[in-house]
């Protein structure tokens, strides 16, 4: 149940961070700080509160992304592990067994004048 109640807070907040960075005015953070600054006192009142209210919301999705993992089931993890590992076991066999016979339906022959030395040989001697 938390679990859920914080993804869906996770993504009010992302809404609300999507609106406050696109309401922005692209002076504001850094670049202001380049350029003249002409801005009245209202303004840059709603400028801080937009900045803040953007950190506001970055850091509640940090927090709450922790909560969420924390509130997760450990049963249902370790299910969704479980299946993750059958299938990946599943897929390294099947490729192996392709690798297999793919290799036997191509003769691989090297004739001796094309084979090239490896170091390993080359200490034999």
């Amino acid at each position: 149940m938390l679990y859920t109640i914080c993804i869906v807070l996770i993504l009010i907040a992302s809404l609300l961070l999507i609106l406050a960075v696109l309401v922005q005015s692209p002076k504001s953070g850094m670049a202001a700080n380049f350029g003249a600054s002409n801005q009245v006192m209202g303004v840059r009142q709603t400028t801080d509160f937009l900045e803040k209210f953007t950190w506001t919301m970055a850091g509640a999705i940090v927090v709450l992304s922790l909560i969420a993992t924390l509130a997760m089931d450990r049963g249902r993890v370790a299910s969704s592990n479980a299946r993750i590992d059958a299938d990946t076991e599943m897929l390294m066999q099947t490729s192996i067994e392709e690798g297999t016979e793919s290799a036997e339906g191509a003769e691989a022959v090297i004739p001796e004048e094309v084979a090239v030395e490896t170091p390993a040989d080359q200490a034999a001697e």
